[in-house]
């Protein structure tokens, strides 16, 4: 089996420059690209700005106390941790790995899956 290559996508300096609201969701950018970070049992994760279901914005949503995201529009919900529907809609919700580092958080992209390049 071979290892998954990432790229690594600077978003922010710190986890302070990111603005979480009540919700634990914060959105950044990077050239141009949209995409949200929650907050969740001390971890950070990334997934799609926009729900896949009816394109709801993410961000005015909210994660539920089982770590699920909450589309604002129709309550669709979404594993924060593998994109999986749990709501049984059958969607699939773009997510992506987050490491904090010394010099700022970055947002890992599979190599073949292209959201920042």
């Amino acid at each position: 089996m071979t290892e998954k290559k990432y790229t690594w996508h600077k978003i922010a300096d710190n986890i302070t420059a990111l603005d979480f609201g009540d919700n634990n969701i914060a959105v950044a950018a990077w050239k141009g690209k949209k995409v949200c970070i929650g907050k969740y049992n001390e971890g950070l994760f990334a997934f799609a700005y926009k729900c896949p279901h009816a394109g709801g914005i993410l961000a005015e949503g909210y994660i539920d106390a089982l770590g699920h995201v909450v589309c604002p529009l129709h309550r669709y919900k979404y594993s924060i941790q593998n994109g999986r529907n749990v709501s049984g809609e059958g969607y699939y919700l773009k997510h992506w790995r987050v490491e904090q580092r010394e010099n700022g958080v970055f947002v890992g992209m599979e190599e073949s899956s292209g959201l920042f390049s």
